[in-house]
């Protein structure tokens, strides 16, 4: 069956161009990709002007507090920004050295599904209530592969398997209201690799669940993924719950990335003030427990009204007169960590978390 989904998939992919890129290029590369919400107030720059890559077989962690953009550049990826209010200015998104932002509606919706799949933030609202999860399941199956009737129900029986969920074949009678919080979220995990895409985006999968399902979603994504070899997109306001599972790290406030890096250097040197505000909010075990955590203090900055210079100067323990002239820009400084201040070499190093 695995075998017969990669040949549909493949004949179906037709938004690739004849040149195939080799693996050592990146999966999805972004560049400079803009996205405004046009509202009565005036434009809301949501995403300005971020860049990054997505390596084959990689999971990329995108962080940062609601309100940062992460959401909204997964959905300019996607291109499910909602329009109006929502218009992607500019920028590159390119999957496999396609620019999705160049290709038609139609060959659009041949990438979503087969070629890029997305788990959002809560299930219980993404999931139809009125449809049982089995024809949940089998209508990506029918658009992408082709599949339907007894082979279509055959599959999504499996892929409930796949994603743990027990009495598969019952289940897909059952609709959303009728299952759990975690089980509807293995349902979107099952949706979302119906179709063994070589790019999962996981939008907050697990903020509405406890921490102890959350654990086991995220062990399932990892492991999934490794088996299927399908790069993953963690997107979350957390820095402590990817630690384990993030090769590489995005840190975003508001619209931007701030610093960038291997898990390692994020966690054991963290270089920008708002990483390390991050970090400090996070409970260590290797800190008493009579320890209050540090918030960081304030609030984002309202996008329609940003600081002058550094859009997180406002909370900042570190600013300098140079952070209220101009906002520094994303530059490399170790190895592949770079970082947006001026004042990293200051802040490095002041906080760390030892990855297990």
């Amino acid at each position: 069956m695995w075998a017969r989904c990669r040949m549909v998939r493949h004949k179906r992919a037709k938004y690739m161009t004849t040149d195939t890129p080799t693996n050592t290029s990146p999966l999805l590369q972004v560049r400079d990709l803009r996205t405004s919400f046009i509202t009565p107030q005036g434009k809301i720059p949501a995403v300005n002007g971020i860049s990054f890559d997505v390596n084959h077989g990689e999971t990329l962690g995108l962080v940062g507090e609601s309100g940062c953009g992460k959401s909204v550049s997964a959905l300019s990826i996607m291109r499910l920004v909602p329009n109006p209010p929502g218009v992607i200015e500019s920028g590159e998104v390119l999957f496999e050295g396609v620019d999705l932002l160049k290709i038609s509606n139609k060959e659009m919706q041949s990438v979503r599904g087969a070629g890029i799949g997305m788990i959002f933030q809560e299930p219980m609202s993404s999931l139809n209530p009125v449809l049982t999860i089995g024809r949940q399941i089998t209508e990506p199956l029918g658009v992408h592969l082709g599949l339907s009737g007894v082979a279509a129900e055959n599959r999504a029986a499996e892929l409930l398997e796949m994603v743990g969920i027990a009495d598969s074949r019952r289940r897909l009678g059952d609709h959303p209201h009728q299952l759990s919080g975690g089980q509807r979220q293995r349902v979107m995990i099952a949706i979302g690799l119906s179709c063994e895409p070589k790019l999962l985006i996981a939008d907050e999968a697990t903020t509405a669940l406890d921490v102890t399902i959350q654990a086991q979603i995220l062990e399932l994504m990892k492991n999934l993924t490794s088996q299927l070899g399908t790069s993953l997109l963690i997107i979350t306001h957390n820095l402590g719950i990817i630690a384990r599972y993030a090769d590489r790290l995005n840190v975003m406030y508001a619209g931007k990335i701030r610093e960038s890096g291997t898990a390692e250097q994020v966690y054991l040197r963290p270089s920008h003030p708002y990483t390390i505000g991050l970090l400090n909010s996070v409970p260590r075990l290797d800190r008493p427990l009579s320890e209050r955590l540090d918030p960081i203090e304030g609030e984002i900055p309202d996008p329609l009204n940003l600081p002058m210079g550094c859009a997180f100067r406002p909370r900042c323990r570190w600013v300098t007169e140079q952070c209220k002239v101009a906002e520094p820009v994303l530059g490399q400084i170790a190895g592949r960590q770079s970082v947006a201040c001026y004042e990293s070499k200051a802040v490095s190093g002041s906080v760390g978390i030892t990855l297990q």
